[in-house]
């Protein structure tokens, strides 16, 4: 090999480790592409509404959807007694969501039962827009950005201002018989019904026509997570039905072994070939694998260095250092956990905070009225912390 034959190898050489340090460098455009898929981090993905349902609703069981609502529900009804052995909220966030009258017609039978159907979207089935009485239609506005408000009092300090993701779908027409109007959007100087509820049997329907609230991006700007909680706090504790947007049906047409795994004898054959492999790795291992000496996890002192901080308190007797922990660890609790406002602690606040949390008004009241007095009180006794003590402990329970 002559020498230019190397100096052109090497500048070869050279340009590819270039093209591959510049294009593993170069970051990745933003993918604002509409998901709604609860499984994505990008700005129109869900994953962080879904993430926090469990906090939205501790007391209640999420589950995946991953079929139609046709296929799922009707597996729970039983023809013999006529009803549905499963009961709770069906929650469908998505721009053009997949669906049919067929399925429509099962959330309408579902619902009829005494169930919650939650649905974020912008366009429906014929079915349900029929069967409800409402119409939906595209009013094409200058505005980039739209004011999103509750009809409700409770939800005034809610309202919030989107601009990426919007849309101008809006209820043209409701059956006000039984139609409830709960929020609006405004685009400049004119409002549009956006957000409804609607009885049907024993049930109720609710449409909202911006989705976009519950992406990612929306949840993360500012304070817009708020107007997403005030949707959430409409809907009761029972189990949520969450439609996923990751159907089986998808997973199963992409899937490579999907002609072996459809028939029985390849299907078991395949199995067979797995399992053989996997006891011949373990055993195979078992002889090769030298001894490993074991190591013991390193003690987590943590509990007893919190032990030992607060017999330091309480030994002390700083009652008030003591009480002022109290008060500022369950405050932060209350604001974490149902996004409520802690700074001013009045009728509202006991009002907000009794509808979010489900506990009784009164007991609420009671607990303000002691975390104000003893914030106002210069020398607090031992009965005055382990007052407060009971009443936040009852509160958790």
């Amino acid at each position: 090999m002559n020498r230019t034959l190397k100096i052109y190898i090497a500048i070869l050489v050279l340009l590819f480790i270039g093209i591959v340090v510049i294009e593993f460098s170069t970051p990745q455009p933003v993918n604002w592409q509409k998901t709604y898929n609860e499984k994505h981090k990008i700005p129109f993905g869900t994953y962080i509404f879904y993430e926090e349902l469990e906090g939205l609703f501790p007391k209640s069981e999420i589950k995946d959807i991953k079929r139609t609502p046709y296929e799922y529900f009707n597996d729970y009804y039983d023809w013999e007694d006529s009803t549905y052995y499963a009961s709770g909220t069906y929650m469908l966030i998505d721009e053009r969501p997949e669906l049919d009258n067929t399925s429509a017609q099962e959330l309408l039978d579902f619902a009829s039962f005494g169930n919650d159907i939650f649905i974020s979207a912008n366009y429906f089935p014929d079915r349900l827009k029929d069967t409800l009485g409402f119409k939906t239609d595209n009013k094409y506005t200058f505005s980039s950005k739209a004011n999103l408000t509750y009809t409700n009092p409770s939800f005034a300090n809610d309202s919030i201002t989107i601009e990426k993701g919007l849309s101008n779908i809006y209820f043209s027409k409701i059956d006000t018989a039984y139609t409830t109007v709960l929020g609006y959007q405004k685009f400049g100087d004119s409002s549009y019904t956006n957000f409804i509820k609607t009885s049907w049997g024993k049930g109720y329907f609710y449409i909202h026509l911006q989705p976009a609230v519950f992406t990612n991006y929306q949840l993360l700007k500012k304070d817009n997570k708020k107007y997403a909680a005030a949707a959430m706090s409409y809907l009761g504790d029972d189990t949520i039905f969450f439609d996923s947007r990751n159907k089986l049906r998808a997973t199963e047409s992409s899937s490579p072994l999907r002609f072996i795994l459809s028939q029985p004898a390849l299907r078991w054959a395949w199995y067979i070939v797995l399992i053989t492999i996997l006891i011949f790795i373990i055993f195979n291992a078992k002889r090769k694998q030298r001894i490993v000496n074991v190591i013991k996890p390193l003690k987590n002192t943590t509990v007893d260095f919190t032990k030992t901080i607060g017999n330091l308190y309480y030994e002390t007797k700083d009652h008030n250092n003591l009480i002022e922990k109290k008060i500022t660890y369950f405050l932060e609790y209350i604001r974490r956990v149902y996004y409520l406002d802690t700074q001013i602690l009045d009728d509202k606040f006991v009002k907000n905070l009794s509808l979010k949390s489900g506990k009784d008004q009164k007991d609420i009241k009671q607990l303000v009225d002691k975390i104000a007095y003893l914030k106002s009180k210069s020398n607090c006794s031992e009965d005055d912390l382990l007052q407060l003590n009971k009443a936040i402990e009852d509160f958790y329970k």
